[in-house]
């Protein structure tokens, strides 16, 4: 691996913007470390993107710091560093606080939430060490309340994640980017819509951010498609 090149870990990566960020990273140049529960996919996306010297596919719970520390581990013993971080893992639920089980809240809120900061807490030392960049996944949804979407209290958990680590980190030259998507045709929706976002639509915007000079730090991309009213 050349000194210059830069290492990109993905979270969610195995489908959907996750996995359409991940080409667009290594077209770039980056070297992948690609986590999902998925491992199939995973290792198929890993294939793809040039197997094991440019992609490394490794299960990961996010719900588990144990498995995070794992994974930053696995990146730091193949690749030797870690630049970029990007907090995509995450899914929803039906609207309406009688809807879903209490079981699948469960699930959701762990993996948006406790998820996504175990990422932070995980790579935050790399990227102090390589003054690197650290994104999440939020959504319109957390801009604005949605009737009955505890999925929404998610998202607005991690716009106030994303703005508290950026104050944390500030003076360390680490940079903290929020990607807050509309409606995005991905398997996180059940049925396929027109006037959607695609998720190469999202990838770009988070390449557009960590390509940035360094004195740069945009700190949220809210993003729709231009059909979409709210």
């Amino acid at each position: 691996m050349a000194a210059d090149e830069k290492v990109f870990l993905i979270t969610g990566a195995s489908s959907g913007i996750g996995a359409a960020t991940a080409r667009h990273a290594a077209r770039a140049g980056f070297r992948l470390v690609l986590a999902a529960r998925s491992v199939d996919r995973l290792r198929a996306l890993a294939d793809e993107l040039g197997g094991e010297q440019r992609a490394l596919a490794v299960r990961c719970d996010v719900t588990d710091f144990a498995e995070q520390e794992a994974l930053v581990a696995s990146a730091l013993e193949r690749f030797g560093r870690l630049d970029v971080a990007f907090a995509n893992a995450g899914f929803g639920a039906a609207r309406g606080f009688l809807q879903d089980t209490p079981e699948h809240w469960r699930a959701m809120v762990l993996t948006n939430v406790l998820g996504a900061a175990y990422t932070v807490r995980a790579t935050l030392p790399a990227l102090k060490q390589s003054t690197g960049h650290m994104l999440l996944t939020g959504s319109v949804a957390g801009r604005r309340a949605i009737p009955g979407s505890l999925y929404s209290s998610t998202k607005w958990a991690i716009t106030g994640m994303a703005e508290s680590l950026r104050q944390d980190v500030d003076g360390t030259g680490v940079r903290v980017t929020v990607i807050e998507p509309g409606m995005v045709d991905t398997p996180f929706f059940e049925k396929p819509g027109e006037g959607r976002l695609q998720a190469d639509d999202i990838a770009r915007a988070v390449m557009f951010a960590i390509e940035q000079p360094a004195h740069v730090d945009v700190n949220e991309i809210l993003i729709r498609p231009t059909a979409q009213s709210g």
